[in-house]
């Protein structure tokens, strides 16, 4: 009974089904002529007798003619009626002005088919991945590091005891498909000098989301809904973790936000408490990818936090899927100072296992002179790509344009996701040559 509801007033559907019906009339009746014009053949010598062409030659009769006129019609009035009726249904599920509806099946049929990548990482290197990928697949999921301690997010942990919410904010953001001021409103920071200064409206919603769901993960669902974002965002964990590092000089850092501050060689970093248990849906993701994607991004404070989750560096190792490095641009002050690429490899391999890695994918375009002048007075530098060294770990070297005029020093999204994407297909057929693809 249902469908009665369709014929409700104001429904704005009525108008075009009878047009519609109208049409398939018309088109009925223009065939029912056509094929039996032998039965009201006398008719048509009443009015018309026969249609000559200009060469003189009997061709059509004037039933024949009229009844393709009338298919011809009718036909012309169901699409039409068509097209209202999608337009209708559509301006109500989708409002949205500026999305065309071919676009929207293009995104749900098309989008859809593409590879399951799952993103691993934090911060702002990731974000500028998932912003690039999601125009060519949205089938992803960002498994999100939860060690952050500093700014809005860490005041939130401490105040709210939840899980820190800017990096998975920024993941949902970058994946969103909103209006332009949804995506400002949920970067917006509050001014002044009241509490709610410095903290972001989209760390506050989350926050009030995760009270009122009761859970971070099922906040992050709902918040997804609000953006539509295309793909998942998960958090590595649930739990409370902090992110301590053991220095060359065998000092030991607490605190994600301390660490780069402490100007010292990394040795290692760890997690406490040490055992962490992983979201499940986070290691589902893992295990059901058909490519993973570490980085870009900070490696010990971005990218590692995630790793030495329980459960999960592991289930990287374990995966058969396609396993990708991105490695960084330049070094970071303070935590990967001197860093060659295969050093940027190596670390992940000790802290996740020497299977977590399949191929690295590095900047090829020089990072331009007046930009590594201004970087190298900030003890940033470009990262030295050792091919060598690389081999020597096992490890394939795919080289990549990355990185635009106007901001070298990053990663551009559509440059990025364009070469994993390349990399993910070229690799699944078999090519040896990677950059020939």
């Amino acid at each position: 009974m249902s469908f009665l509801k369709w014929l409700y007033p104001g429904m704005k559907f009525k108008r075009w089904l009878l047009l519609f019906a109208s049409g398939v009339m018309l088109a009925s009746l223009g065939i029912a002529v056509m094929f039996n014009y032998k039965y009201i053949d006398s008719i048509e010598e009443a009015i018309f007798r026969t249609v000559y062409l200009w060469s003189g030659e009997y061709t059509y009769t004037a039933t024949g003619i009229i009844g393709s006129v009338v298919v011809i019609l009718g036909f012309a009035i169901m699409v039409l009626a068509a097209k209202f009726i999608i337009q209708s249904v559509v301006s109500v599920v989708y409002p949205s002005s500026s999305e065309k509806l071919v676009d929207l099946i293009y995104e749900k049929r098309m989008l859809g088919k593409g590879p399951a990548v799952t993103v691993v990482g934090g911060g702002h290197g990731l974000s500028v991945l998932l912003r690039g990928i999601k125009q060519v697949t949205t089938n992803v999921t960002a498994v999100v590091t939860v060690a952050d301690d500093g700014g809005s997010s860490g005041r939130l942990r401490e105040e709210l005891g939840i899980i820190p919410p800017g990096d998975l904010r920024n993941c949902l953001v970058a994946l969103a498909d909103t209006e332009p001021l949804m995506e400002k409103l949920f970067q917006h920071r509050f001014g002044g000098n009241s509490t709610l200064s410095g903290h972001s409206f989209g760390n506050l919603f989350i926050a009030a989301m995760a009270e009122v769901t009761g859970d971070v993960e099922t906040a992050l669902i709902e918040s997804s809904k609000v953006l539509a974002v295309k793909g998942r965002v998960l958090p590595a964990s649930k739990e409370h973790v902090r992110l301590d590092a053991i220095m060359e000089d065998g000092s030991i850092v607490c605190g994600e936000s301390a660490i780069p501050e402490a100007k010292k060689r990394i040795h290692r970093v760890k997690l406490y408490p040490e055992h962490v248990e992983a979201v499940q849906s986070s290691l589902d993701a893992i295990r059901d990818a058909d490519a993973i994607v570490l980085g870009p991004g900070s490696l010990y404070t971005s990218i590692m936090p995630n790793l030495l989750v329980e459960g999960i560096g592991d289930a990287i190792c374990r995966s058969k899927a396609i396993k990708i490095y991105v490695c960084n641009v330049m070094t970071q002050p303070g935590e990967t100072d001197g860093y060659t690429a295969s050093m940027h490899v190596k670390a992940i391999l000790d802290h996740a296992g020497r299977h977590a890695i399949d191929y690295v994918i590095v900047n090829s375009t020089p990072v331009p002179k007046d930009i590594r002048e201004m970087c190298a007075e900030k003890g940033s530098y470009p990262v030295k790509v050792d091919e060598e060294a690389l081999n020597a770990l096992g490890v394939g070297l795919i080289k990549a344009d990355l990185i635009t005029s106007k901001d070298a020093i990053h990663h551009d999204p559509k440059k990025l996701a364009s070469s994993v994407m390349r990399a993910i297909y070229g690799i699944k057929a078999g090519l040896d040559d990677l950059k020939k693809y």
